[in-house]
């Protein structure tokens, strides 16, 4: 199976809750006039796309039809793909691993997916040909190491690991040591799920970061927070508070197979300036892929 029909599949509760109610617009389809476009409005709304981006997207497409002279229902359905493709293509979602070592930081709250992945993400890498590390900075929660350690077996990736409850920061500063003397290509970090408004894990989190600087310097480094799509517009908010504590690169998206509310990607993206660099779009080890607009916007309409 294509990533697309992945993607197609995964989307598929999206799907189903966005096209019922955009068909529910079409259907009572005339004209393209402004009652249509306030009802189309209403519906991306409902979708938990955001206010803001909603109308964002109609406002935009409001001057299409007008520029192009768009009538026919088909010709506004691609219209609308098009501008919910443009919110995404304005940020460069390529994965910046361009010097030897890289390093990719995993951030996010907990239940999100970050351990799967950071397996998922091992294996595309390993896939690639490159050597992989990870460091199992999750020493708060108990079973964490365990669980990576799973993942990096599945993937073929060395782990470095310390007892429960020693220092996040010095898993980080072993595993930098071990993926130089390795020649190892990247170093993936899992940390510990942490919340906004949890000040020691953020520390925590600063402590990390400035390991990493220091041995690393200025070698590639991504800072990807982890997102779990099936909560919705609380999404939304995780993404602004983790941009206030650390410098987030990218965005992983999970769960979109289990969520109907992924039109909350296109309201993340537009209200923080932040490109989605994986989707993750099922369980397997091979279910995540890197981010692609157009596939996005024809999978949910």
């Amino acid at each position: 199976m294509g990533f697309f029909d992945k993607l197609k599949t995964g989307l598929s509760k999206t799907k189903e809750s966005f096209d019922s109610k955009i068909n529910n617009v079409f259907s009572a389809f005339r004209k393209v006039d402004e009652e249509f476009l306030e009802e189309l409005e209403e519906v991306l709304i409902m979708s938990d796309m955001g206010v803001d981006t909603s109308l964002k997207i109609v406002n935009n497409l409001r001057k299409r039809i007008k520029k192009e002279n768009i009538k026919e229902e088909e010709d506004v359905k691609q219209a609308l793909r098009e501008e919910i493709k443009s919110i995404f293509d304005e940020l460069d979602n390529s994965l910046k691993l361009e010097t030897k070592p890289s390093v990719i930081l995993v951030v996010g709250v907990n239940g999100v997916g970050k351990t799967t992945s950071i397996g998922k993400i091992a294996n595309k890498l390993r896939n690639q040909g490159k050597k992989v590390v990870i460091a199992a900075a999750d020493t708060f929660r108990a079973a964490a190491v365990e669980q990576l350690e799973v993942w990096a077996n599945r993937a073929g990736a060395e782990i470095v690991k310390k007892e429960e409850k020693n220092d996040p920061a010095a898993v980080v500063y072993d595993a930098i040591k071990r993926t130089k003397e390795t020649d190892s290509d990247v170093l993936i970090v899992d940390t510990a799920g942490r919340l906004h408004n949890k000040k020691y894990l953020m520390d925590e989190l600063h402590k990390i970061k400035k390991v990493i600087n220091k041995e690393i310097g200025e070698l590639s480094q991504e800072v990807l927070l982890v997102i779990d799509s099936t909560t919705g517009q609380n999404a939304i908010n995780q993404v602004k508070a983790f941009k206030q504590e650390t410098d987030v690169t990218g965005l992983i998206l999970t769960k979109l197979d289990g969520s109907s509310k992924g039109g909350v990607v296109c309201g993340i993206v537009e209200e923080n300036k932040i490109p989605v660099k994986f989707i993750g779009v099922g369980e397997q080890i091979d279910d995540m892929e890197i981010f692609n607009s157009e596939d996005f916007a024809k999978a949910i309409i």
